[in-house]
């Protein structure tokens, strides 16, 4: 460059892209621009320099990579896995719950997972709500007092500038029934130099607020990403972790386990453990819930309970997200059988009667 500046490495955006950078072979590529004029690309060079290209397995890859299978779909699979067109009362709200709704003000992602169960809408031409329909989409949250949760998503809300995003953040704060601010990202792990001060500041509120942040492997926790964590757990932003079940990524006890510990130990609290949507193309990721309930049985009492998230599916017909978990419990005649994590196990009897007085 003329003043000598060093360029800002850019995301890999196409399957040539890729190709460049080693990260797949030359003679797949007819399939993968297939693949790519379909479902949204981009490699951001945080996660780039992740990934093995000599492990076909590698479980970084796995999330980002596209593959010539993403073209099948099966019948089990859904445009729209989650049903948030039929809960869509006004463009970039989502409402399916009593007292909360989602805000997507924007479609685009520092990175396109190939797992997405929004992948038939995210992409870079970024769906972002102008300014009419933003004002639109706020004053629906103004005019329904029971919504007492605003959950940004997209998208990925931490793709806005600073300025946007203190401009949502601001008009949601100032709803007096407004008492909780979400937000869902995969930014502080894939692109974490996005997370500057100015960013954070653009979180600074008296409402509180948590960030969801979206990782599946410990690898993705980099030093980079740490400091972005640290940043924002500084600004007051509290921390929850989600995570999708994947065969090939997090399958099984060892890592999950060191999945689920390296977010404790980054201040991010495991919340969502969700089962694979059902989004076209994507059936060779999918872990059978019987096995994802054993997996996570198996870490109970392993781990901490602080490392505990809520095993979920997110119904099809938008219904909401319902606990799939290992149960501990059954139900027996005079009480119940309740089974140990460490291997033993104990009968609670039903109390007779209420004590006395």
């Amino acid at each position: 460059m003329p003043d000598g500046s060093i360029p800002t490495p850019r995301p890999l955006r196409d399957a040539d892209a890729l190709a460049g950078a080693g990260l797949v072979p030359a003679e797949s590529l007819p399939a993968l621009r297939q693949v790519a004029a379909r479902y949204a690309v981009s490699v951001t060079p945080a996660m780039a320099a992740l990934i093995d290209p000599a492990d076909p397995a590698d479980p970084i890859a796995a999330q980002y990579i596209p593959r010539a299978w993403e073209l099948e779909t099966t019948p089990q699979e859904l445009a729209d896995p989650i049903a948030d067109h039929p809960h869509t009362p006004v463009k970039g709200v989502v409402h399916r719950y009593p007292d909360r709704a989602l805000l997507k003000p924007l479609l685009a992602c520092p990175v396109y997972c190939r797992f997405c169960f929004r992948r038939e809408q995210v992409g870079p031409a970024g769906g972002v709500l102008s300014e009419a329909e933003l004002d639109t989409a706020l004053e629906w949250f103004a005019t329904h007092p029971q919504v007492q949760e605003a959950i940004l998503t997209g998208g990925d809300p931490l793709m806005l500038s600073p300025r946007r995003l203190a401009h949502i953040v601001r008009r949601l704060s100032a709803m007096p029934h407004i008492r909780i601010i979400r937000l869902h990202s995969r930014v502080p792990v894939a692109d974490p130099a996005r997370i500057t001060d100015a960013l954070a500041e653009a979180l600074d509120t008296e409402t509180a607020l948590f960030l969801c942040l979206h990782a599946n492997h410990t690898r993705e926790f980099t030093d980079d990403a740490r400091a972005a964590l640290r940043r924002l757990s500084r600004a007051g932003v509290a921390l929850l972790g989600q995570t999708v079940l994947l065969r090939g990524v997090n399958d099984t006890a060892e890592t999950l386990e060191a999945l689920l510990r390296t977010m404790l130990a980054h201040r991010v609290k495991p919340y969502y453990l969700h089962q694979l949507d059902r989004a076209p193309g994507t059936a060779r990721f999918e872990v059978p819930i019987a096995e994802g309930r054993a997996l996570l049985e198996s870490l109970r009492g392993r781990v901490t309970g602080l490392a505990w998230p809520t095993y979920a599916l997110d119904l099809p017909d938008g219904q909401g997200k319902a606990p799939i978990g290992p149960d501990f419990a059954e139900r027996r005649d005079g009480g119940w059988q309740v089974r140990g994590p460490l291997g033993g196990a104990h009968f609670q009897p039903d109390q007779d009667a209420a004590p006395a007085g």
